[in-house]
């Protein structure tokens, strides 16, 4: 039977610039449903993304009411974890909604959100076309970019040299991948909080 693993963890903060800085939270996927390109996947978003999507995957999906985000509550505090839990707990829910409708995982948008670290404005170029790249190619190339899965860690510690391994250059199609932004992947899930 298919299913689809989603865990919402890890959030981070992240400088923005010297004044801002926000949370982003790693999203991991696990499936084996065949609406996937890749089985296992992990990348980093943040939360105005999120909002993004839901507006995007909303207005391609018109009858269908979907899952609302936790709110964007002026009194939001990314110093504390209570708040930043309940926000993850909230982001986790939703996408745990969303990948449970078959029109929806139709979506192109959902699976480059979900399996390349693409920002909105390119994942909308993508969808629409205009650029030299596919959503396969997107999803395959942020893929052998960000291999970081025990599996090909292992793959690297028995013999294999640095050259032979897939590794990021500068003339990258999709753009240049920000290590900070990267994931360190377990195959297995974190411990909950409580």
């Amino acid at each position: 039977q298919e299913f689809v693993t989603v865990l919402v963890r890890d959030p981070r903060t992240q400088k923005e610039d010297s004044w801002h800085s926000y949370i982003d939270y790693e999203i991991f996927i696990h499936t084996i449903s065949m609406c996937f390109t890749r089985k296992t996947s992990c990348v980093r978003r943040r939360f105005r993304e999120f909002v993004w999507l839901r507006q995007r995957l909303q207005s391609n999906a018109v009858l269908i009411q979907l899952p609302e985000l936790p709110s964007k509550t002026p009194f939001f505090n990314m110093n504390n974890p209570h708040h930043v839990d309940h926000r993850r707990q909230g982001l986790q829910e939703f996408l745990e909604k969303i990948l449970r409708d078959a029109l929806l995982l139709s979506d192109s948008r959902l699976h480059l959100f979900l399996q390349t670290q693409l920002k909105p404005e390119d994942m909308e170029a993508c969808v629409s076309g205009q650029t030299k790249y596919s959503v396969a190619d997107a999803i395959h190339e942020f893929a052998s970019l960000n291999r970081r899965f025990p599996v090909e860690d292992e793959e690297r510690k028995q013999g294999k040299t640095d050259g032979d391994s897939d590794s990021e250059s500068s003339s990258s199609r999709l753009g240049p991948s920000d290590d900070s932004n990267s994931c360190r992947c377990k195959a297995s899930p974190a411990p909950e909080e409580s």
